[in-house]
């Protein structure tokens, strides 16, 4: 049975940097999770930081504080044991939150703070696909069903 590594915020962990999340109400993830597919994680909390936490943005390779502290270290952390996680586990596929820092994995934000997205991918996310795993955004659950042989 393939695994998926899932953001726990999708799961209705409140793990964001507001102290939310942003769960998903979907059929085929309601399933995922009862055969055990799914294995959760926030890599912004496995890379140490705290809930709630200044909301933070991509500025080039680094990630930067609202208030201008740079956090690069804990999400190249977060993503390293994301990575650790997969590997460990054999998982080939990924359903990161859209826009984040960390999982983006088509938009971002702009690191302006300003509320606007540019194309781009998060810390972990992009960490994931240079290892040769296949992420996916929470807009993308049919393209993900297909990845796993459920045409």
């Amino acid at each position: 049975m393939q695994k998926i590594l899932i953001s726990a915020c999708l799961l209705g962990q409140p793990v964001r940097y507001d102290g939310q999340s942003k769960g998903l109400t979907d059929p085929r993830l309601a399933r995922w999770q009862a055969e055990g597919r799914l294995v959760t994680l926030c890599p912004e909390l496995a890379g140490g930081l705290p809930v709630p936490r200044a909301p933070a943005e991509r500025q080039g390779t680094r990630v930067v504080t609202v208030q201008g502290q740079d956090v690069t270290d804990a999400f190249a952390a977060g993503a390293q044991a994301a990575l650790q996680l997969c590997q460990a586990q054999g998982i080939q596929l990924a359903l990161l939150k859209e826009g984040s820092p960390s999982c983006g994995s088509g938009q971002i934000y702009d690191g302006r703070f300003a509320g606007q997205r540019v194309t781009g991918e998060g810390v972990t996310t992009a960490l994931l696909r240079a290892h040769g795993i296949r992420v996916y955004s929470e807009t993308q659950l049919a393209e993900l069903a297909l990845a796993l042989g459920e045409g």
